[in-house]
């Protein structure tokens, strides 16, 4: 054992013999020394967080951050050990867990927020949505802005021969299933999925084409004209709006409000492994997220400064804090109160909800990526395999015992059941209820229904 480490032991053993003895009954963490990836969106917050404000190191964790190129490095690095954990896609860890694309048992003791993507179109493709759209007595659109307002101008590139293209992060991204859901709101049919006929591509029987582009490049994808708009995280739309290349036109909070976004994934076997480590590192990032909700917001200016750092998002601080203290642009000039565009904390975000991955698998089977009708059980058990709302429970439990943080910012762990109550605020006003997955499946005009095969 070299010298730092043994001070590093020393001064865990000094700490620890200093706190309350409800701390002590977490252990010490097992492995001490981790590296976590992320891409470079400003969701990945917590994480920075975490590190800046020493709440690893509170915890014994001696943690390096590493930016990964795309969602599938990041996920090949959780697998193969390269990574102890990540920010994840919510869809990545269900997706990995029931073979879709690469099999791989990932689970989650922490959804990292809610909200925080947006649809951003073209500045061409807004200037022929316009004509659609109502508006305010002030002359600006009302929102929420429907891809109805869309339809005609992808049927016109249909007539014309010219596939409408957009782009989005990742074939089981949250940004898929929103734009997807969104544009099939509006009678805009974006395609399925067909793996056991060998096709992946996504865009079987589609009006609208859509692809992969890592979330730094949508900007520059959109202004070469190789796709016509995109869904994408923070800050790759206002990027848009500061460029003067396209327009925002619809937030996640608009298609689903207060919907789960990411997660952060390590291995089944790695909190099998590891378990004092894994409620630590969850200890850490739920004190993150915290700091970064607390009173109304006040730390984001922080937190911005921190993520616009080039080891971070490494965007312009205006371009970061355009969201993520509580305001977003659509066209530029038209800048409007949205608090809830981040959130990291309150309305129990950090909890890992079974419903939450309900809904990504029932927008799986929707557009044909589970191939085959499952029953409403299948659903339930796949979502307990892969979110961990007891790792959760332990690690919010230890920190109310050390009074770190108060109960009352935490779900009743004594009569939660994992289930959210049925959510109604969707774009096309869709109810949702996780305990009944293929009912609500059944409920949609475009998609795959029970019963139905590709």
């Amino acid at each position: 054992m070299n010298w730092k480490k043994a001070l590093k032991q020393t001064l865990l053993v000094m700490s620890f013999s200093a706190v309350l003895p409800a701390m002590a009954e977490v252990g010490f963490p097992e492995k001490e020394e981790l590296t976590f990836g992320f891409i470079k969106l400003t969701d990945m917050a917590p994480i920075a967080i975490a590190y800046e404000n020493g709440y690893f190191e509170e915890e014994g964790l001696y943690v390096t951050i590493e930016a990964q190129a795309n969602w599938k490095v990041l996920l090949d690095g959780v697998i193969d050990g390269r990574l102890d954990g990540a920010h994840m896609l919510a869809g990545q860890p269900i997706a990995a867990t029931i073979g879709y694309g690469t099999k791989a048992h990932i689970i989650t003791p922490f959804s990292m927020d809610l909200n925080g993507n947006a649809i951003t179109v073209s500045n061409d493709i807004w200037k022929k949505m316009k004509p659609n759209i109502a508006k305010n007595s002030d002359g600006k659109p009302v929102h929420p802005i429907k891809a109805d307002a869309l339809k005609p101008v992808v049927e016109e590139y249909t007539e014309a021969g010219k596939p409408f293209k957009m782009g989005m992060v990742f074939p089981v991204s949250t940004h898929n299933y929103e734009l997807r859901y969104w544009l099939a709101a509006g009678g805009i049919h974006p395609g399925y999925y067909a793996p056991h006929k060998g096709d992946t591509s996504g865009q079987l029987d589609a009006q609208a084409f859509l692809s992969v582009t890592p979330p730094p490049q949508m900007p520059s994808t959109l202004e070469a004209g190789t796709i016509y708009g995109y869904c994408v995280g923070e800050p790759w739309n206002q990027q848009a709006v500061f460029k003067g290349i396209g327009v925002p036109v619809v937030t996640d909070y608009e298609i689903w409000k207060d919907n789960p976004e990411k997660v952060f994934g390590i291995t089944a076997e790695f909190a099998e492994k590891y378990p004092n480590t894994t409620i630590r590192l969850t200890r850490a990032l739920i004190k993150a997220a915290k700091w970064l909700d607390d009173n109304n917001n006040a730390n984001r200016p922080a937190a911005v400064k921190i993520l616009s750092q080039s080891n971070y998002v490494g965007a312009d601080y205006d371009v970061i804090a355009n969201s993520m203290t509580g305001t977003f642009e659509y066209e530029k000039g038209d800048k409007r109160a949205v608090p809830d565009f981040n959130v990291f904390f309150r309305y129990n975000a950090t909890y890992p909800y079974y419903s939450d991955a309900i809904w990504y698998l029932t927008q799986m089977r929707r557009w044909g990526q589970i191939s085959e009708d499952k029953p409403d059980d299948w659903y339930k058990d796949v979502a307990a395999k892969v979110y961990r709302p007891d790792i959760y429970a332990k690690a919010a439990q230890s920190l109310i015992d050390d009074k770190t943080i108060d109960a009352k910012h935490f779900p009743d762990f004594a009569t939660e059941t994992g289930f959210k109550k049925p959510q109604q605020h969707f774009i096309d006003d869709i109810v949702y209820d996780g305990s009944a997955p293929n009912a609500y499946i059944n409920k949609f005009s475009i998609g795959l229904k029970q019963g139905d095969k590709l």
